[in-house]
């Protein structure tokens, strides 16, 4: 099933995506809610659909999760781009927070900060976690997902690389652009073969598969556990693959204008246009 959020002109309602119409549930509350109760509410929404629904085209798509208690990315979890940053493998995983005020809608403007203008794009497979949990065993971590979206790890590379601490360069406001639903795990099944891509203007930059995760999905809701209490809503993002604009000679940061798409293979796809703070 393809959860999402979205507004007709009537405000946010939380609804059924289905081909290339969305139905609303007719539910109360937000997506976090939906899915702390989803397995007292999922029989009910099984006949959602039927109705007239409203047309994808006709509505605004919103973050499907727009206020997550908790957002981790992990950083050099694919080959190809632990050695375009010319690092090595890490032994252990390496973790950074983004600050949830930089959640975006998956089609709306990403902001160029001003006096920041090193900013880079990062396709990223996002679990979103389903049920509250600690110390969590690698062989019950899928029991604690609730599915999956794209999102798009949005950096400013000056700031992320001026300190050892990248989370200020990671929490820009709008650097989180995720959707553009959320594709439960009985869709998707095992997630650590799905195709990933990234491209600018046209152009594809990184392309790669999440079966080549240095840390797969498991491993990492195991070690998270085991320092915090995971919860309905949270989200965790996966790793990026080789091609970011950093890496290039000479690097291409984004600019005003540029037009970012990313997309992964079941989960769908987010495009969102560059444009500068002022």
């Amino acid at each position: 099933m393809k959860i999402a959020l979205f507004d007709a002109g009537a405000g946010p309602r939380t609804g059924v995506v289905k081909g290339d119409r969305i139905y609303p549930t007719g539910l109360a509350g937000s997506t976090v809610d939906l899915i702390e109760r989803w397995n007292e509410l999922a029989p009910g929404l099984a006949g959602v659909g039927t109705g007239e629904g409203h047309a994808l085209s006709a509505v605004r798509l919103l973050a499907p999760v727009p206020r997550p208690g908790k957002i981790f990315a992990i950083g050099l979890n694919y080959a190809d781009h632990i050695a375009e940053s010319a690092m090595g493998t890490p032994e252990c995983q390496v973790w950074f927070t983004k600050a949830v005020t930089s959640i975006n809608p998956p089609y709306a403007p990403v902001l160029i900060a001003r006096g920041a203008p090193k900013v880079d794009y990062e396709v990223e497979m996002v679990a979103v976690i389903g049920k509250r949990g600690k110390h969590i065993a690698r062989e019950d971590a899928h029991r604690h997902v609730f599915g999956y979206c794209v999102g798009n790890d949005v950096t400013e590379r000056g700031w992320q690389l001026e300190t050892p601490q990248w989370s200020l360069g990671k929490s820009f406001d709008t650097h989180a652009p995720i959707g553009p639903w959320i594709t439960t795990t009985d869709e998707i099944g095992d997630p650590h073969g799905l195709d990933l891509s990234c491209s600018v203007n046209g152009e594809v930059r990184q392309s790669s598969n999440t079966r080549h995760l240095v840390f797969n999905l498991w491993d990492q809701i195991a070690h998270l556990s085991q320092a915090m209490t995971l919860e309905p809503g949270d989200l965790l993002f996966t790793g990026t693959p080789g091609g970011v604009g950093m890496a290039m000679k000479p690097p291409q940061f984004l600019k005003a204008g540029d037009t970012v798409r990313c997309e992964i293979a079941g989960l769908g796809a987010i495009e969102t246009t560059m444009q500068d703070e002022a």
